[in-house]
């Protein structure tokens, strides 16, 4: 059957229990309802939510009613939603549970079941696997009861709490200034990001017409996720025709934010590491005394730096939102390099592509105020804190299976050396403690390489990041240039591990 990983059930569209279908989707809600009614958790409110994927609709609905025989009061959100409305209704409602039905950025066969617990974060272990062991004994057919929708006004709730979010920074007139490009890429966030905009005060908003309305089938993009290439294209299209300030994309659930920026070399997508550490800047500068910013054991070294120089805390977790959001706490910002920003931990204990669009969009008012922009900000940075510059290889293969035996292959005899240098070995399941995983970390002196198996896609996955000292501004072109044919050297390398499978 289907096994809770790092975001809860996903998988292909099909009969049978390794594929999402109803039958499933009913033993995972009895399965979560008995484990919740074992913990006296029983009658307590549980939230339902979708995206607009094809079967989300059944889903839900399926979901909140197996939810309701089973006596929980439910609250099933009317319309698709994105996935971090679902996570701050739990939360604002002090429900025991909630589900959303997403599949977030997979292919359009997929779907998924995505579980929160009592506060509003995902669960994590024991409890995804003592709910599969409730799923295992349920008996069927498994009781359905009507269940009417409602929770409308939690959207408008959520939207507000986005919406003062930027309330310290920036300025409404500095916000009605800044022009800015967006796109949804055919999920759930256009509208609701737009609104959220308006209200925080970004009136000046231009949308990728073909990717605006909700289509399960995603017909422009190969694959629905702001990381691919290709996939942000048209945004990046229409912020050079509309001489915008930034570009957003988020992903089809709206949980991921990715950013565009013009560079010397024109229009661009930043990564999720550059993001994280804007935001991270943008966040600390309202703090509270000793606050707690986090990320993963994949993410950028520059973080670390960051919080140090900012008289912040620093945490590292393993991959995944169900740790971020437990980094300790104090937590005001968290960030996965995969796009995932956290900007609001105390209303939304998740990724959440909306508010870290709506702080984005007020950094970048904030930076234009100051005759500067995202740009300028990272090349101070790298002349602060060092260059860090990263990239990421995703080696796409049949199944998690492969994936995973790829990874043993490269643990069973890892190199001494790579590109040329000696590199120090780390098996992160050997590690004792919270950061053990089935990550393969490879130090250098001048780089990192962290492989590990992707938790919702049959990928292995290399995170590169280079180092380099830079001294002034006008150093920073040559440092680039090395570290590009760096990255060039050990994205090589990378790629040659598939042939060793």
């Amino acid at each position: 059957m289907l096994r809770f990983g790092t975001a809860g059930l996903r998988g292909p569209l099909r009969d049978g229990p390794d594929g999402m279908n109803v039958t499933t989707v009913s033993r995972a809600t009895a399965g979560v309802a008995a484990w919740l009614r074992e913990r006296c958790l029983g009658g307590g409110a549980v939230v339902v939510g979708r995206d607009a994927r094809h079967g989300s609709a059944e889903f839900a609905t399926t979901t909140a009613e197996i939810f309701a025989a089973a006596g929980f009061p439910v609250t099933l959100l009317p319309e698709p939603v994105p996935t971090p409305v679902v996570a701050f209704a739990v939360r604002e409602l002090g429900a025991v549970a909630g589900v959303q039905i997403t599949a977030s950025h997979n292919p359009p066969a997929d779907n998924g079941y995505k579980v929160y617990l009592d506060g509003g974060a995902q669960l994590i272990a024991p409890a995804d696997t003592e709910i599969e062991k409730c799923i295992e004994v349920v008996a069927e057919p498994v009781a359905r009861e009507p269940v009417s929708t409602s929770g409308a006004e939690l959207v408008d709730r959520y939207l507000a709490r986005v919406a003062d979010l930027p309330a310290l920074l920036g300025g409404p007139g500095a916000r009605a200034e800044v022009r800015i490009a967006l796109t949804p890429l055919h999920g759930v966030g256009g509208e609701l990001a737009v609104r959220a905009l308006a209200a925080a005060g970004f009136t000046d908003v231009h949308v990728v017409d073909e990717q605006f309305a909700p289509d399960p089938d995603f017909p422009t993009v190969a694959f629905p996720n702001p990381e691919e290439p290709g996939a942000a294209d048209l945004l990046l299209a229409l912020a050079e025709r509309v001489d915008a300030d930034v570009a957003i994309a988020l992903d089809p659930d709206a949980d991921r934010c990715a950013l565009g920026v013009l560079g010397p070399q024109g229009w661009r997508m930043l990564r999720g590491d550059e993001t994280g550490v804007l935001l991270a800047d943008y966040v600390l500068r309202t703090a509270p005394a000793e606050p707690l910013v986090a990320t993963t054991i994949v993410s950028s070294r520059l973080l670390a730096k960051l919080a140090a120089a900012r008289s912040a805390r620093y945490a590292e977790t393993l991959t995944g939102f169900k740790w971020l959001a437990r980094a300790g706490d104090g937590l005001v910002y968290a960030y996965e390099e995969a796009i995932g920003h956290c900007v609001d931990p105390a209303k939304v204990r998740d990724k959440d592509g909306i508010s870290a669009a709506v702080s984005a969009a007020d950094l970048v008012a904030l930076l234009k105020a100051q005759d500067t922009c995202l740009v300028d900000e990272l090349d101070s940075y790298a002349v602060e804190f060092g260059l860090h510059a990263g990239d990421q290889v995703s080696l796409r293969l049949p199944d998690h299976a492969a994936a995973g035996a790829l990874a043993a292959v490269l643990r069973a005899d890892p190199p001494s050396e790579i590109a040329g240098t000696p590199v120090k070995f780390t098996d992160q399941a050997q590690v004792r403690g919270p950061l053990r995983t089935d990550a393969l970390i490879f130090d250098a002196d001048d780089f990192r390489i962290v492989v590990r198996p992707s938790g919702t896609e049959p990928k292995l996955k290399c995170y590169l990041e280079v180092f380099a000292p830079v001294a002034t501004t006008a150093d920073l072109p040559t440092a680039r240039a090395a570290a590009s044919e760096r990255l060039t050297e050990l994205g090589t390398y990378c790629r040659s591990l598939a042939a060793t499978g």
